[in-house]
């Protein structure tokens, strides 16, 4: 790990190097000089300066952007920062994702530096930023706690006097919101992962479902346009992961590609970089992705491009917690759900496995746990297959047992595809098997049990109990016989397991 982040320590250097002279379409006007209100830099470049002309292009953006998923809870987004001729229905995209009508207690813009190099981050304290709707207001008492509490933060004029990453933000948060907002304008300036590390130890706090982040970046700089597709799946791939080490990786690995003409794979990796410091151990974030495109698709020449992601990071509501602290959301449920029945459908007309897009597949998702996909019809069981140890990720797990449901449970004859619009699917998703030494271990509906006495074994999930209303030792008595295939006391001998399973259906979603 020391070795990568030495390698990506002298990569960013050489690549800030670069960026400063090449990135797309910024201004060098400049009021190198503080001041209380920090006035626009690059109105009339980047977007225009007459507030009418600019709330009609907004409006066309957002119109031709991606529709809000109504998504709960929108923590933070990422959004570029080029030209609106460029990004801006990219970045609308982004924005449309937020309720209008939920009022912040702060939204914190965290943009990089295309022009200074300093340590550590600087926040904007000397008063208001400026746009052409007017003035957006900054938190400065916020931003003077933060600097004087954290040796991280300062405030350095250079690093917002000709910025444009972070002021093309703005008009966005001014024509979605409804209701008045404070920014804390932040943007880094420093190359080293030890010093981002602590910009996000000393924001944690505030990323709460009051408070909104705003990640200021693009992807890809000047490869053509197909080599910038491959470029920034790699990248916003690793950011959907929610993996500091893998966003790392991927840049390293873009960066050592030799891809002709590729200055940055992502110009505002520390920005992004923070944000995943705080977010990567959340479990209840997911992290969704929103709208693509690159400088190409707009403007048609694909000889050298400038790539654009918008992203949503979602705080969603724990799901029932299970053994080794386990969830999955409504979404990640959905999705499963899906594959399961895409899967048996594909499966049952050519014998195959459809390929899965790994976009939408969440690292909960790639988790390697075991799991059982039950299918019913009008109500009645038609086939339950399960593993209970895995060493494959769960979504390719679920593809295999919803085939097995379909195709390998001997009690029923296979599924065919005219059954399809009548049958339901079921997943169980398991923890870990538990040895007990007393069934006053199990506890009814919440385990489920798995017998073994030498070769034989069998099993009954938690929600059988549950469906059946059976006693313990019926439990015990009819898995032993019926699954097991020891007689109705075998259980007394034999070695007894107890599991949790995390258990959700298409019903659910309907």
């Amino acid at each position: 790990m020391k070795n990568m982040r030495f390698f990506y320590r002298i990569f960013s250097i050489l690549w800030f190097v670069l960026i400063v002279i090449q990135c797309n379409s910024q201004s060098d006007s400049a009021n190198n000089k503080a001041c209380i209100d920090r006035n626009p830099v690059v109105a009339g470049s980047f977007y225009s300066n007459d507030s009418a002309t600019l709330y009609n292009d907004l409006s066309l953006l957002f119109k031709r952007a991606k529709p809000s998923m109504h998504a709960k809870n929108v923590a933070a987004i990422l959004a570029p920062h080029a030209g609106y001729l460029y990004s801006g229905k990219v970045a609308a995209s982004a924005y449309n994702q937020l309720n209008p009508d939920k009022k912040y207690d702060n939204i914190f813009i965290i943009a990089s530096s295309h022009k200074a190099l300093f340590q550590g981050a600087s926040i904007y304290n000397q008063g208001d930023y400026i746009t052409p709707f007017g003035k957006v207001k900054v938190n400065t008492v916020l931003a003077n706690q933060l600097i004087d509490n954290n040796s991280v933060f300062n405030f350095t004029p250079d690093a917002h006097a000709a910025e444009h990453s972070l002021e093309v933000q703005l008009p966005f948060l001014q024509y979605i919101l409804k209701r008045d907002f404070k920014i804390v304008p932040i943007v880094t300036g420093t190359q080293s992962v030890a010093e981002i590390e602590l910009i996000s130890k000393a924001l944690t706090p505030y990323f709460t479902e009051n408070n909104l982040f705003v990640i200021s970046t693009d992807f890809s700089h000047y490869p053509n346009y197909s080599d910038a597709k491959i470029i920034d799946k790699k990248t916003g791939d690793a950011i959907l992961a929610n993996s500091v080490d893998k966003l790392i990786t991927a840049v390293n690995v873009n960066a050592a590609s030799n891809i002709e003409n590729l200055v940055t794979s992502l110009c505002g990796w520390p920005a992004v970089l923070t944000l995943l410091n705080i977010t990567q151990n959340d479990r209840s974030i997911e992290v969704i992705p929103v709208d693509y495109q690159n400088s190409g698709d707009v403007t048609g020449d694909k000889s050298r491009v400038v790539g654009y992601h918008a992203m949503a990071f979602v705080k969603t509501k724990q799901s029932t917690m299970i053994e080794n602290d386990f969830t999955l959301t409504n979404q990640e449920k959905k999705k499963l759900l899906e594959i399961a029945r895409k899967t048996i459908h594909e499966y049952l007309n050519s014998g195959k496995y459809p390929d899965i897009d790994e976009t939408n597949i969440t690292q909960t998702m790639k988790s390697e746990c075991g799991a059982f996909v039950t299918l019913h019809k009008e109500g009645e069981l038609r086939g339950c297959i399960g593993r209970f140890v895995a060493d494959d990720p769960l979504y390719q797990i679920v593809q295999k047992m919803a085939v097995a449901a379909a195709t390998q449970d001997h009690r029923f004859p296979m599924v065919t595809e005219d059954e399809m619009g009548n049958i339901d699917i079921e997943i169980s998703v398991l923890t870990p098997l538990k040895r007990i030494e007393s069934i006053d271990e199990i506890m009814m509906g919440k385990h489920g049990i798995y017998i073994k006495k030498g070769f034989a074994s069998g099993t009954f999930l938690p929600q059988v109990a549950t469906e059946t209303g059976w006693t313990k030792e019926e439990f015990l008595g009819y898995c032993a016989r019926n699954k097991a295939g020891i007689g109705w006391e075998g259980w007394k001998d034999a070695e007894i397991y107890t599991y949790e399973a995390l258990v959700f259906e298409e019903n659910e979603f309907k």
